[in-house]
C-alpha cells in the first residue's frame, strides 16, 4: 500500500520499504514508467538495512497536484524541485539518489543544486540535465530518427495522439528501448495504470516541448532554469551504469560525460539491458548503491 506527503505543491504518493531508521535510498523512475521499475531492487536494499522511497513523479499514479491553478509543468527544474521537496517533507537531510530519464534528471538537478542532500547518486545513463540552450542544434540522422516521439509531442496531433494512444505509444517504446527485455501483458499493464493520472498527458507534452524551448516554463522555477543552463557540475560521488542495449540513449550518449563531475566518477557499461535497466539487470543498481554506501 502507497503512502502520501504533501509538499508546496504536491500531495506525492511512495512506497516505502526497510528500516525507518536506515540509509535513505531514493529511486526514481522514468517515462513512460512508474515506480515498478524498482521492484528487483527494493527488497534487497531493504533487507541490507536502507530506508528505500520510490515516489511517483508528477503524473503519474496516486500523485496529485493540491492546486489546480499549478502549470502542469513537466520541466526539469519542477522534477528536481519536487524531489527536494519530497526530501524536506520527510525530514530527509541527505539521501542516496538513483534514477534514469525523467527521474535521472531529478536526481541529477538535486546533485548539482544542491549537493549537501546527497550521499551517492546512481544516474543512469549518465549526465541527465538538459541543455535546453543548444537544444535547437540538429542532431545524427539515427538520434533524431530515435527521438521521433518527441517530435510528435510537439504537435497537437501528439497531445491528442497521446491522449487517445497512451498505452499503445508506451508499450511500442518498452519494446524499441529494451530490445532484449521480454515483458509480459500483466507487467506492463501493472505499470500502465499510472498513466491514467489526470495530469500525465499535459505534463508529459509540457515535458517535451519545455526541453526544446517550445514553450515557457513555470514562472515560480524559473530561477532554477537559470541556474541549469550552466550545466553545472556534479560534486558528489556517483556511479553511471549505462545498458548496452539501451534503445533511446545508447552508450556512446555517456562516453564524456566525466566531465561533468568533480569528485568519485565510475561509468558501468550494462551487457544486454536497455533503456529500463532496475527491471532488467535490478543487480546493477543493487551494486552501484551498495558501492556507494561503502
Amino acid at each position: 500500500m502507497h503512502k502520501t506527503i504533501q509538499t508546496p505543491t504536491l500531495e506525492i504518493a511512495y512506497l516505502e520499504a526497510g528500516p525507518p531508521d536506515g540509509t535513505p535510498v531514493i529511486l526514481l523512475h522514468g517515462w513512460p514508467s512508474d515506480p515498478h521499475d524498482w521492484d528487483g531492487v527494493v527488497l534487497p536494499l531493504a533487507a541490507a538495512g536502507c530506508r528505500v522511497l520510490t515516489p511517483w513523479l508528477r503524473g503519474y499514479g496516486p500523485t496529485r497536484f493540491l492546486d489546480p491553478a499549478t502549470p502542469r509543468s513537466g520541466q526539469q527544474a519542477a522534477l528536481g524541485a519536487d524531489l527536494r521537496d519530497f526530501m524536506d517533507a520527510l525530514g530527509i537531510s541527505q539521501a542516496i539518489l538513483g534514477g534514469y530519464d525523467w527521474g535521472g534528471r531529478a536526481a541529477c538537478v538535486v546533485a548539482a543544486l544542491w549537493p549537501e542532500r546527497v550521499r551517492g547518486l546512481v544516474s543512469i545513463t549518465g549526465y541527465n540535465i538538459q541543455n535546453i540552450p543548444a537544444s535547437g542544434q540538429p542532431a545524427a540522422a539515427l538520434t533524431e530518427f530515435r527521438y521521433w516521439y518527441q517530435w510528435y509531442f510537439n504537435m497537437e496531433r501528439g497531445r491528442a495522439g497521446l491522449r487517445a494512444n497512451r498505452r499503445d505509444i508506451a508499450r511500442l517504446l518498452w519494446r524499441l528501448w529494451s530490445p532484449n527485455w521480454k515483458f509480459d501483458d500483466a507487467t506492463f499493464e501493472q505499470t500502465a495504470a499510472s498513466f491514467d493520472n489526470p495530469d500525465f498527458v499535459e505534463v508529459t507534452i509540457h515535458s517535451y516541448r519545455h526541453r526544446f524551448a517550445n514553450v515557457p516554463g513555470d514562472p515560480a522555477l524559473e530561477d532554477l532554469e537559470t541556474r541549469l543552463v550552466a550545466q553545472p557540475t556534479i560534486n558528489v560521488p556517483t556511479i553511471v551504469p549505462h545498458g548496452e542495449a539501451d534503445g533511446v540513449d545508447p552508450p556512446g550518449n555517456s562516453e564524456h560525460d566525466a566531465r561533468h563531475f568533480t569528485v568519485r566518477y565510475e561509468r558501468r557499461v550494462v551487457p544486454v539491458a536497455g533503456h529500463f535497466l532496475a527491471r532488467e539487470t535490478p543487480e546493477a543498481v543493487i551494486q552501484a548503491v551498495n558501492d556507494l554506501l561503502a
